[in-house]
C-alpha cells in the first residue's frame, strides 16, 4: 500500500553534511524505493520567528510554516529527524513546532468542554533523534525525556498514532563509520516499509 510521507529534517543548520541530513536522505530514498509518495522539508531553509506573545498562537503562521501545515494535511505518515542538544530538540526546531501549532492547526478547543480536539488524527509518525552520548545511556539515565516529551506532547497530543522513536547515539564522537552506515541502512529500510 502506498503511503504519503512527509520527511522533516529538523536540524537547524543549513549544512547538508551532517548526519541528520544523511538520515533524512536515507529514509526518503527508501520510501521512494518502496513506492511511497514523499515530500521533504528542511527546517533550516525556512524563515520563521520565535513566538513571544501567547496571542500569536491565534493568528496564522508565516508562509513557510503554512506550506508545512498543508504538506502535513496531505500526508498519512510524518518523519521528524533532529539532533538532541542539551537533552532535547534544538530551540530553532522547537520554534517551528510552536509556529506549526498556530491557528488551532494541531489542537482545537472542544465546544463541549473537556479534552481538546486532536486535529491531526489518522496519521502515524516516526521520530529519529541523534545524539553524542550512547542512546542506551540517554534512555536509562535520562529516560529519553526530551524526545519522549516531543513525541507525546506535540505529536501524540495532536492525534498522531502510533508515534515510534529511533534513537541513534555516539554521533560525532569518535564515529564508528561502519556502525553509522548500518544505521543509515536501517533507516532506509524503515522508509521502504513506510514506517
Amino acid at each position: 500500500m502506498t503511503t504519503r510521507i512527509l520527511v522533516l529534517n529538523a536540524h537547524p543548520h543549513t549544512d547538508d553534511n551532517h548526519y541528520c541530513a544523511a538520515l533524512a536522505d536515507a529514509y526518503e530514498a527508501g520510501a521512494r524505493e518502496g513506492g511511497h509518495a514523499v515530500k521533504r522539508i528542511d527546517l533550516a531553509d525556512l524563515d520563521y520567528p520565535v513566538l513571544r506573545d501567547p496571542a500569536e498562537f491565534e493568528a496564522p503562521p508565516p508562509p513557510d510554516v503554512l506550506a508545512a501545515q498543508e504538506a502535513t494535511l496531505e500526508c498519512n505518515h510524518l518523519v521528524v529527524v533532529f539532533p538532541v542538544w542539551l537533552g532535547a530538540m534544538p530551540a530553532y526546531s522547537r520554534a517551528f513546532f510552536e509556529q506549526f501549532a498556530r491557528a488551532h492547526f494541531a489542537l482545537a478547543e472542544n465546544p463541549e468542554g473537556g479534552w481538546p480536539i486532536r486535529r491531526l488524527k489518522g496519521r502515524s509518525a516516526r521520530v529519529i533523534a541523534t545524539m553524542g552520548m550512547p542512546a542506551a545511556a540517554y534512555r536509562l539515565m535520562f529516560k529519553a525525556r526530551g524526545v519522549r516529551a516531543f513525541a507525546a506532547s506535540t505529536l501524540a497530543m495532536s492525534g498522531f498514532k502510533p508515534v515510534r522513536e529511533t534513537l541513534i547515539g555516539m554521533v560525532g564522537v569518535g564515529d564508528d563509520k561502519g556502525r553509522l552506515k548500518r544505521r543509515l541502512e536501517q533507516v532506509r529500510a524503515l522508509g521502504v516499509r513506510g514506517r
